[in-house]
């Protein structure tokens, strides 16, 4: 229902850019006056801002994936784009409403480089961006122990199969995680992106995911975007109906030889525990139950080290108290887009890296896959390696 509410602010918001957009290439040069350039230009940008709504509503294949992939791209450009647009009116107004009014930045020809300046500015960051976006970097951790136990575990999440993520990037992670020899590999939810048919080439992408090595083998748990829903501009529509997640999904995650626990724990070569939790918002929408804590992590030997895999980094002090050793989490991706990192940062106790609740330690990785546009700024791709009881 949120993407029905933030429509009209969309609106709103792309009048207010496209008023000063046209504001500013009239003054630029003569041509941009002429009303047959003018409602050439008002086509192009009405196609790219429409984008979100016609990717949604056309479904036939490959007009919906060109169109997604418009969409994805237009909406990470134009959130840089209003935010520098908002920033440089602001200046304007202030400038002519005090003695900077006289200086150089407020005369034509100042409008013209400030305008032109910022337009290179946000097109460069954004290409950046999806060049950055495509790239898996690895980041390490120590977690020491009291228990006798050594373990090298591999953590990714939020791989968002789909339109944006597919077999280039899994070839990458697969490789970067092989070549660590991990004891297990742990995918923390959000392995899929709504839309199964949105996975191109799902049987390949799924062998290379069977193709991961571990001496355990690989175990997940679901995220909140692991089911099958309408989805407008990143958002979901919420219903009353109960919601079945895709056969699809099961039978990927088969072939990819990934072990899904939901509220279930494993001990594994008596060697450790490994428990998965059920996502809090995917259950409010299948309309099924989870585990607290207390009840998932009860009669387990706490001499064995006791792992939680638990997509949203929530309940960390539960968890704690609960018996956990380690709780490895994803969802947030870091905020993925500058300054959405700042703003995850005060959402969440934990929003990524480490930090030590209690005797826990908690490990939320900014993930692999990207939510709505294809780009990363400020934060980055990452495949994490946990060194356990080093």
């Amino acid at each position: 229902m949120l993407a029905i509410f933030l429509a009209p602010v969309y609106i709103l918001a792309n009048v207010f850019t496209a008023y000063w957009l046209l504001r500013w290439m009239k003054e630029v040069h003569p041509l941009f006056r002429h009303p047959a350039v003018l409602g050439v230009i008002l086509v192009l940008y009405a196609f790219f801002a429409l984008s979100l709504l016609t990717s949604f509503l056309i479904k036939r294949d490959p007009v919906h994936r060109i169109l997604k992939v418009i969409s994805n791209c237009w909406l990470g450009m134009y959130l840089y784009f209003l935010g520098f647009t908002a920033i440089l009116v602001l200046l304007r107004f202030i400038f002519a409403h005090t003695a900077l009014t006289k200086t150089w930045l407020y005369s034509l020809m100042g409008l013209k480089a400030v305008g032109l300046g910022a337009i290179l500015f946000v097109t460069g960051m954004c290409i950046y961006g999806m060049v950055h976006a495509v790239h898996i970097y690895t980041t390490r951790y120590e977690v020491p122990s009291k228990k006798d136990a050594h373990l090298k575990i591999a953590l990714v999440a939020d791989l968002h199969l789909g339109y944006s993520i597919g077999s280039h990037q899994m070839e990458e992670m697969v490789e970067k995680i092989n070549a660590e020899e991990p004891d297990v590999v742990v995918i923390a939810g959000d392995i899929f992106d709504n839309e199964y048919d949105a996975i191109y080439e799902p049987d390949r992408v799924a062998d290379l995911l069977a193709g991961l090595k571990s001496r355990y083998g690989t175990y997940a748990c679901y995220g909140n975007h692991d089911l099958d829903e309408k989805i407008l501009a990143g958002f979901t529509f919420e219903t009353k109906e109960e919601r079945i997640a895709d056969r699809r999904f099961g039978e990927f995650l088969d072939r990819a030889k990934i072990h899904l626990l939901e509220d279930d724990v494993v001990c594994i070569d008596d060697a450790f525990y490994l428990a998965g939790r059920k996502d809090p918002d995917r259950i409010r929408k299948t309309q099924e139950t989870r585990d607290t804590p207390s009840e998932l992590l009860t009669g387990l030997d706490q001499s064995l080290p006791v792992f939680v895999i638990d997509h949203q980094p929530s309940e960390l002090t539960e968890l704690a108290e609960a018996g956990a050793d380690l709780d490895l989490g994803g969802h947030t991706h870091d905020g993925q887009l500058f300054p959405g990192n700042i703003l995850t940062g005060l959402m969440w106790e934990n929003a990524c890296g480490m930090k030590k609740v209690g005797d826990m330690y908690s490990i939320v990785t900014s993930g692999v896959g990207l939510w709505g546009p294809p780009m990363r700024i400020g934060t980055k791709a990452e495949v994490v390696i946990i060194d356990y009881g080093k």
